[in-house]
């Protein structure tokens, strides 16, 4: 199942056309966001500031692909209506945008006759494939690097369909 893989700071680093992520959960447990999110949970506002503490390192990797020419394409498969953490990552949509990236959101309901992967993943250059491994909570359990050209045409193709 998962295996270790190379950080996505460097496989960003690597990329020399195109980074494409297709995310298909509607919860994430992910660590980091905790504090941002129990702020917008009382505040309704999000840190949107892409060059702010939080977003820097991010937004930073995003912008040195981006300078080099790279496409840099996000998808998100969101069941509606939408989880809290959806809205909540929503409302930071506007920062990957400000830093180049190409977000685009799909209903699950207009997905059922996609054929997607089991798991979200990155797809560097059309051959290279990060998976996200997550248990039922969202918790993320590890990561998978996968090069086989079958893995990476079914991924593109699903990304594409989205």
């Amino acid at each position: 199942m998962a295996s270790e893989a190379p950080p996505i700071a460097d496989l960003m680093e690597a990329a020399r056309e195109t980074a494409v992520h297709l995310e298909m959960r509607d919860v994430y447990a992910v660590a980091p966001e905790n504090e941002q999110l129990a702020r917008w949970r009382a505040t309704g506002q999000r840190d949107t500031d892409p060059d702010s503490p939080y977003w820097r390192g991010w937004t930073g990797i995003v912008r040195r692909a981006v300078a080099r020419g790279v496409e840099v394409r996000r998808a998100r498969v969101v069941s509606l209506p939408a989880t809290e953490y959806i809205c909540f990552e929503h409302a930071g949509t506007p920062v990957n945008l400000a830093v180049g990236e190409d977000v685009r959101w799909l209903p699950r309901h207009a997905a059922s006759d996609l054929a997607l992967p089991g798991n979200d993943f990155w797809l560097f250059d059309g051959h290279l494939v990060r998976f996200g491994h997550f248990d039922g909570d969202g918790h993320l359990t590890g990561h998978e690097l996968v090069q086989t050209p079958a893995v990476a045409q079914l991924c593109a193709n699903a990304y594409h369909a989205v």
